[in-house]
């Protein structure tokens, strides 16, 4: 319940207009203290949002029927599109996978997450044809 209360607060954050033209960007009430660490213009109007554990990505499911990914940085890194009853998603603690609900059709969802990363391979040493594509494993479990 607090991890929710927590995602909404970050929704909050995270929307392109403040809902007050006085919002505060630090502040103090009582025994609770706050800061705005970081602020970026979503796609859409955040309608649930959840975090990678190692805070790398965001997953921000917008009203528009889209689940957008930023980075740490605020970059969108990409967009996926989801059936207009997906309400609510959660990230399992490995990273691996996005879990989405869909209240309209009673239907849960798991997505398999990848990311593709760009390696500039300019100028480095090769054998065999410069253009042969090259997969690259990582095991991230091996002890």
């Amino acid at each position: 319940m607090i991890s929710r209360m927590i995602m909404v607060a970050l929704a909050f954050t995270l929307a392109s207009q403040p809902a007050h033209a006085d919002f505060q960007q630090s502040g103090e009430d009582g025994k609770l203290e706050w800061e705005v660490v970081r602020k970026f213009n979503t796609t859409g109007k955040p309608v649930d949002i959840a975090h990678s554990l190692d805070g790398k990505y965001a997953f921000i499911l917008t009203d528009q029927d889209v689940i957008s990914v930023y980075d740490q940085t605020g970059a969108l890194q990409g967009n996926i599109p989801v059936e207009s009853g997906v309400n609510a998603i959660t990230v399992d603690p490995m990273g691996q996978f996005l879990h989405l609900s869909d209240s309209t059709s009673k239907t849960f969802y798991t997505l398999a997450l990848d990311f593709v990363l760009k390696i500039n391979t300019a100028n480095a040493p090769t054998k065999g044809d410069a253009k042969a594509p090259v997969t690259i494993a990582v095991f991230s479990d091996f002890q």
